[in-house]
């Protein structure tokens, strides 16, 4: 049923909430797991008169991330793969899903709701209204 899963990653606890349930599609359906960690484009545009020092230091971060939830896969005898990009989160993880024939996204939502949610937004539900591949959202 599924081939390829993705499991967006910002570091977070909630994140690695996810990747656990990727990893049981992963087992279950021989599926490789794509670990993506997407560097904001809002913070990469800050970096502007910081030189490449900052933007080094979110990828490193995104290396890390991903590291951390390919490990754990390859622990379980999942395949898994990490990537990092520089991009708006919502359509960065959408372009990825559809350059990488992915079947499902699992993703963390941290459930915000009401105004928190309106002022911050949510990648989550920007994924699912905006794309044409499934998604599992797990709240922690």
């Amino acid at each position: 049923m599924y081939d390829a899963i993705l499991v967006p990653t910002d570091g977070s606890e909630a994140a690695m909430d996810a990747a656990e349930h990727a990893f049981s599609h992963g087992e279950r359906y021989d599926a490789t797991v794509h670990v993506l960690a997407v560097v904001d484009q809002t913070e990469s545009a800050s970096i502007v008169g910081r030189g490449d020092e900052k933007l080094e230091s979110l990828r490193e971060a995104g290396d890390e991330s991903t590291r951390r939830i390919v490990d754990e896969a390859l622990a379980r005898d999942v395949d898994a793969v990490g990537a990092v990009e520089v991009g708006a989160p919502d359509r960065t993880i959408l372009r990825y899903a559809d350059d990488h024939d992915v079947d499902l996204v699992v993703m963390s939502t941290h459930g915000r709701s009401g105004v928190g949610r309106f002022l911050m937004g949510s990648t989550t539900e920007q994924v699912i209204r905006d794309g044409d591949v499934p998604v599992l959202a797990v709240q922690r």
